[in-house]
Parts: structure tokens; C-alpha cells; sequence
């Protein structure tokens, strides 16, 4: 995943998450994973994310992948 797609994944996770009102803590819940891997997935130097943890992100904030996957 490169560095660019990563930081726009980052940014989009951040911005829904607010737009939902939720701390990492609480998406991290609703996805089942581990709300470090938010906080990763998140930071400054995102990590890469697999696209089952994607699909989970996407679930958790109740969109269809492809409106999750509509980054800018």
C-alpha cells in the first residue's frame, strides 16, 4: 500500500470516526479489532491496512465499502 493511499485511508477513517462521534476506543469496538490498530491506522506514519480490517472499518460505520473507499 503506498505511502499516499495510507495517508488518505488515515484521513478518511479519522474523519468518519468524528462524523460518527466515536473514540478509537469505540470504533475499534464496533470493528472488532484492536483500537491500536485504530490509533496506527490513524497516525502520522499509517500503517497498511488488509482489506478484511477495511471491510470491518466500513461495517462499523455502517457504509457500503465502496462509499468508505470513496477517498479524496
Amino acid at each position: 500500500m503506498s505511502t499516499d493511499i495510507k495517508h488518505r485511508l488515515a484521513l478518511r477513517v479519522r474523519e468518519l470516526r468524528k462524523k460518527c462521534g466515536y473514540t478509537q476506543e469505540k470504533l475499534a469496538e464496533l470493528a472488532g479489532i484492536d483500537y491500536k490498530h485504530i490509533q496506527l491506522l490513524e497516525s502520522k506514519h499509517p500503517s497498511s491496512a488488509k482489506i478484511e480490517t477495511i471491510e470491518k472499518l466500513a461495517k462499523a460505520f455502517k457504509i457500503s465499502l465502496s462509499d468508505f473507499l470513496d477517498i479524496e
